[in-house]
């Protein structure tokens, strides 16, 4: 994978425009590796009468056949056995099925570089030691999940003194402990080193409701940041617009607008999306984003809404060179952080039913043909 390699090491995590051709042959040489060692994603590249030679220009990736998160969720698909794979990971599965995702060194060390240069533009990679506090989930042997292990590893950004968790382990499951979380934040107030927030913003934005209706401000430390992922998931219904959430974190944190970093990413997409200073995520070198049709499923112009279709080339382990994901969005060009790539805008999240019958299609594809799954 030497054009992964090439790819991972650039410079600006941000030249898209500059490194298309290098994106592309990391895209073939991907689509090649998969093609041959994974038995399921042959046949549905055969079937669609598709082969990894067909990536000649920037163009042929939206010819590319496509694996659906859902179908990812309901099919095992790995190109490497697991005995060699050193971390397997799963998604929330909050809509009753996970998918099961495997990484590979190289897989991992390809991530490690994405992380590094992209964090150093938020400037969240510091030798100044932080506490943390979690939305999310306190690591546990039994806790395979993506969120979980992204939510730890952005804890060693810094010099981790504490770690707080909102979901800790107790007697085989876990509860949610906004009491413990709270009385972490005030104690930590009063400490001269910065306070670090990461997880869910759902569960931000009900402490910090809790913590106002309390008569409870706080004026966090110099520093400190409010970095959220993960999405709202089951509570979508809540979400808030961003400047009200911004105005309530100021409001009861101390925390500025500029003090407030968030992520976006997939289990099934690994690439980290960090917004810029104006909150839009910036689309990394590492990755390719297509919205398409959502009736056609064709791709659509920058400036119209449509399903996003991720592609990267960063996994080898497990065959997500091009996923289809369930979520609404749209790609803008311009930014007035000057970053040159377009940005992703996410509008929301959708059952579709083109979507749906893809995945059980390639689904009833795999069950026809002598695959051992």
């Amino acid at each position: 994978m030497r054009a992964r390699r090439k790819l991972f090491g650039h410079s600006d995590p941000y030249d898209t425009a500059g490194t298309e051709e290098l994106f592309l042959t990391a895209a073939r040489e991907n689509c090649a590796y998969a093609y041959s060692h994974c038995p399921e994603y042959k046949t549905i590249l055969d079937a669609e009468g598709f082969s990894p030679e067909r990536l000649q220009s920037i163009d042929n990736l939206a010819d590319l056949p496509f694996l659906p998160t859902a179908l990812l969720k309901r099919r095992r698909m790995l190109s490497m056995s697991r005995r060699r794979l050193p971390v397997v990971v799963t998604s929330s599965g909050t809509s009753g099925n996970a998918s099961e995702i495997g990484f590979s060194f190289g897989d991992l060390w390809a991530g490690l570089k994405m992380v590094l240069r992209v964090c150093r533009q938020r400037h969240l990679i510091s030798p100044k030691p932080c506490h943390y506090v979690v939305f999310g989930y306190q690591p546990n042997r039994k806790n395979r999940t993506g969120a979980s292990k992204t939510a730890f590893g952005v804890t060693l950004f810094t010099p981790a003194l504490s770690r707080t968790y909102a979901l800790r382990w107790k007697d085989g499951n876990y509860v949610l402990d906004l009491k413990a979380v709270q009385e972490a934040i005030v104690r930590h107030s009063r400490s001269r080193f910065p306070l670090r927030f990461m997880g869910f913003p759902a569960y931000a934005w009900f402490l910090m409701k809790q913590m106002d209706e309390q008569g409870i401000h706080v004026q966090l430390p110099k520093g400190s940041k409010l970095m959220l992922g993960g999405g709202w998931k089951q509570f979508y219904t809540e979400e808030v617009d961003k400047p009200v959430f911004y105005a309530l974190a100021r409001k009861v944190l101390g925390l500025e607008e500029t003090d407030i970093i968030e992520f976006y990413g997939a289990v099934e997409h690994p690439v980290l999306y960090c917004d810029c200073e104006q909150h839009h995520f910036h689309v990394p070198i590492y990755s390719r984003v297509l919205i398409r049709d959502v009736r056609t499923l064709k791709p659509v112009q920058n400036g119209t809404p449509g399903l996003v279709n991720l592609i990267t080339p960063m996994v080898c382990a497990t065959p997500l060179l091009s996923v289809m994901t369930d979520d609404l969005g749209v790609l803008h060009e311009g930014c007035a952080c000057g970053r040159r790539s377009p940005y992703l805008e996410i509008l929301g999240r959708v059952g579709l039913q083109d979507v749906k019958t893809c995945a059980a299609g390639a689904a009833e594809l795999l069950n026809r043909t002598e695959v051992s799954l």
